[in-house]
């Protein structure tokens, strides 16, 4: 532990005055008690505070994302396909494929507009 001094010093004047009358007994007072004090203090011992060092480990954090099922939708891909021979800048002849395909991740019901055929001629799909 470190060492700790006090150095105090009491100054001032002694004008304390207590007076009055005991009746027969005649006037009394009390001189000699100082009525102001001061402290200070003359310095602050030096302090040191130690810590030993901290560790702080992690464990491994173990993740895992995975798709339960995959949600039923039916996309539609649009395509617009053009090879084009031009001469000058002018179209001599092209080829063009239009159309819409599709990814379908729900269970196949044809809509009216894509069936085939007429009347009993037709595809049928089974789905499992």
């Amino acid at each position: 532990m470190a060492d700790l001094t006090i150095d105090s010093n009491l100054g001032g004047s002694v004008g304390s005055k207590i007076s009055g009358s005991l009746g027969a007994i005649g006037p009394v007072s009390i001189a000699g008690i100082p009525d102001t004090y001061s402290y200070r203090v003359k310095e602050l011992p030096k302090l040191s505070i130690g810590l030993d060092p901290i560790d702080v480990r992690l464990g491994p954090i173990h993740t895992t994302l995975s798709i339960k099922e995959i949600p039923s939708v039916r996309t539609h891909l649009p395509a617009n396909f053009t090879l084009a021979l031009s001469l000058f800048g002018l179209e001599v002849a092209a080829v063009r494929l239009c159309g819409e395909g599709q990814i379908i991740t729900e269970p196949y019901r044809p809509n009216p507009c894509e069936t085939c055929g007429h009347g009993d001629v037709g595809v049928q799909l089974r789905t499992a």
